[in-house]
């Protein structure tokens, strides 16, 4: 899939077939967030690949906004050292990942903001890193919408030269 139209359709995943990701796919989108640019080019992110049932389950019941997380057949969590352009660095590098899954048919949503530091013991994840996200991966269980999004118009979001200016 060409890099604008996985942009263009990429839609949050929630239920996933009980089908396992291919290694090679799995390797590939672990690959597409290390090779994400970061600022002084620091890479201040470590993926953790999950693949353990019980291990997914946990952290389903751990993450209150993603539940689903225990239905997955793969998750990435994504841990940080602590810098200044940890949380951007890492969020391009998830934002990446998610694409290149996209673009395999592999749908994800990013899971995070509550019982993340819980998870930290079931992964052995050092004190010395943050846990910013979980990742799940899957096929979708049913047939989604590429591109069907409800977003703003680029008129109302998008500026020329100054703000209020709609960029035609």
């Amino acid at each position: 899939m060409e890099a604008f139209e996985a942009i263009r359709t990429l839609l949050a995943v929630r239920s996933y077939q009980d089908k396992p990701v291919p290694d090679a796919v799995a390797r590939r989108i672990v690959e597409a967030g290390r090779l994400t640019g970061s600022a002084m080019n620091a890479q201040p992110w470590h993926f953790i690949v999950v693949r353990e049932r019980e291990t997914l389950r946990r952290l389903g019941a751990l993450a209150s906004s993603g539940p689903y997380v225990a239905h997955a057949p793969l998750a990435v969590v994504v841990a940080t050292s602590k810098s200044r352009f940890a949380v951007s660095d890492a969020s391009r590098a998830i934002q990446s990942m998610m694409l290149a899954a996209w673009a395999d048919g592999v749908g994800s949503n990013w899971v995070g903001f509550g019982g993340l530091e819980q998870a930290r013991a079931v992964l052995d994840v050092p004190a010395g890193l943050d846990l910013l996200a979980i990742v799940p991966f899957g096929y979708p269980t049913r047939a989604v919408g590429r591109g069907q999004k409800q977003r703003k118009s680029l008129r109302e979001v998008a500026h020329l030269e100054r703000f209020g200016q709609p960029l035609e």
